[in-house]
């Protein structure tokens, strides 16, 4: 019976590639510029989200998460479109990239704190920069910025630490980090702890055997992440899902206004959303009544 990686729907990873024989591949402005293009680019198509990235001359680093399953598919494209750009702009037939790519799981935030840190810090260890926020290649700036980067999933991290600050002082503090804390499974490299390999392995089981409903994504073309559609929405009205009161009058508006934004921008189903706990209480007929009322609520006051 085949075992599925440690992967799931949702999970956080590190990604990195470097050029075969550690050439430099990267080594114009026009190269790192082109291959960020790319990235973003990719992005769009797949849908996969990405929450950091940082390009040197002979090696690029990724965070991303995997919400669409789609994440070799990611990293061919990504890989593939630069290599052919490459070889005509520089010309050889050879390999472009050391290898396929380079993925390692995230245990949770606290570790994703520390991979974030460490690509942001790529520049300033290699000396090319006093500061990861001066970096011109890699997402150093784009937090906390007045211009955020539509492609790129800044307002998770910025969740995370909350402000400028603290973004800035938790990375500056890790500058001389060396390596990331990575632990060996049968399956793979993580970051994280021993602790965290069950889990991982049996959540991926679970994911092979048994997707997971609540969070299926019905076209990875042109719908974003529940992940993102719920954390968007939670920040837009400063609510956590969790503290709505479904039975109030304002609770029923946000209720309304969530179950449009989950049909529409997540992709999901009428069925799909009745998976939620704020929407177990409402029958199939009569979410389809709310989406139809909510919809007239926000015509009318446009």
């Amino acid at each position: 019976m085949r075992r599925a990686r440690i992967t799931y729907e949702g999970a956080f990873h590190h990604a990195m590639n470097r050029g075969f024989e550690g050439r430099k591949i990267f080594t114009y402005d026009r190269d790192k510029k082109k291959f960020i293009d790319l990235l973003a680019e990719i992005q769009t198509l797949t849908r996969i989200r990405v929450l950091a990235y940082c390009v040197l001359d002979n090696h690029y680093h990724v965070i991303i998460q995997d919400t669409t399953d789609r994440l070799a598919d990611f990293f061919k494209q990504l890989n593939g479109q630069y290599a052919t750009y490459y070889r005509q702009k520089y010309g050889g037939r050879g390999y472009v990239f050391q290898d396929r790519y380079k993925s390692m799981l995230i245990q949770d935030d606290a570790y994703l704190m520390v991979a974030l840190a460490y690509v942001l810090n790529n520049p300033v260890k290699a000396g090319l920069c006093d500061e990861f926020t001066s970096n011109l290649w890699s997402s150093g700036s784009c937090y906390f910025s007045n211009t955020p980067v539509q492609w790129l999933d800044s307002a998770y991290i910025e969740d995370l630490f909350g402000s400028f600050d603290n973004l800035f002082c938790f990375v500056d503090s890790q500058r001389d980090l060396d390596q990331l804390p990575i632990i060996k499974t049968p399956m793979g490299q993580v970051i994280g702890g021993e602790e965290f390999v069950p889990q991982a392995l049996e959540r991926a089981d679970r994911r092979f055997y048994e997707p997971s409903h609540e969070h299926r994504r019905i076209d990875d073309l042109y719908h974003d992440p529940v992940e993102k559609v719920i954390q968007e929405f939670e920040k837009k009205y400063n609510v956590r899902l969790r503290e709505i009161d479904g039975s109030s009058t304002e609770g029923k508006r946000l209720k309304g206004d969530l179950l449009v934004l989950l049909k529409e921008k997540a992709g999901l189903r009428y069925r799909d959303i009745a998976r939620f706990d704020l929407f177990a209480d409402v029958g199939l007929s009569s979410l389809s009544m709310m989406y139809k009322r909510t919809k007239s609520r926000k015509k009318k006051w446009r």
